[in-house]
């Protein structure tokens, strides 16, 4: 790999939709825990938008250098939920949800400001909508310890529970070797590019194209 000015400036312009995905997506599932009774995010520090709140460092370089990362997961006591089931179901989804909105939103900017011919915007706002959307599809994958595994588990038999919960000793182990082997590509990719050509379908027709 040759590292040239080029390859920097590349990385440093993809570091605000790095920062927002992951900042939005876990002050999501905090948020979203207080709602259904649980202060625990709040008394740990983690209902903030500061970036270094919820940055886990490992995950954030292999979000730059792979374009997969985590970042570190929000506190929560189920035990506080006034609905067990419900809350974790939903604590699970608002990070992803709100990632699909802030990619929405970043698609919508993107598209207003092409007509100002700015590349370094350009760079900005199509790394903030693509980070948004490929996070979101992540972390739905019901792998452990990803957010579709808490939504699966919620909905799964006693005995499904328990295969679950032994699955999620090797779950960190899988998510590595699924995605050294590429094999996420195939599906993160496809979904992430559905998901884009979704948000232009809806937004072409307001900004004419």
């Amino acid at each position: 790999m040759v590292f040239s000015s080029n390859y920097f400036l590349s990385l440093l312009l993809s570091l605000p939709g790095i920062l927002i995905a992951i900042t939005f997506h876990e002050a999501a599932h905090g948020y979203a825990a207080e709602a259904m009774g649980d202060d625990t995010p709040k008394l740990t520090g983690r209902l903030s938008l500061n970036p270094f709140k919820h940055i886990d460092w490992i995950g954030f370089f292999a979000m730059i250098f792979l374009h997969f990362g985590w970042a570190k997961p929000v506190p929560i006591n189920p035990n506080n939920f006034s609905d067990r089931k419900k809350g974790m179901i939903k604590v699970a989804l608002s990070g992803c949800l709100t990632n699909l909105l802030l990619g929405f939103i970043g698609y919508a900017a993107y598209l207003a400001c092409l007509p100002l011919n700015n590349v370094a915007l350009t760079i900005i706002l199509e790394d903030i909508y693509l980070y948004n959307v490929v996070f979101a599809v992540f972390n739905l994958i019901p792998i452990p310890p990803l957010d579709g595994s808490h939504v699966l588990y919620e909905l799964l038999s006693y005995r499904g529970k328990m295969k679950m919960d032994a699955l999620s000793r090797y779950g960190f182990i899988i998510l590595l070797i699924l995605m050294f082997t590429n094999v996420f590509s195939w599906i993160i990719t496809p979904v992430s590019n559905g998901i884009v050509w979704l948000y232009h379908l809806i937004l072409s027709p307001i900004f004419g194209l």
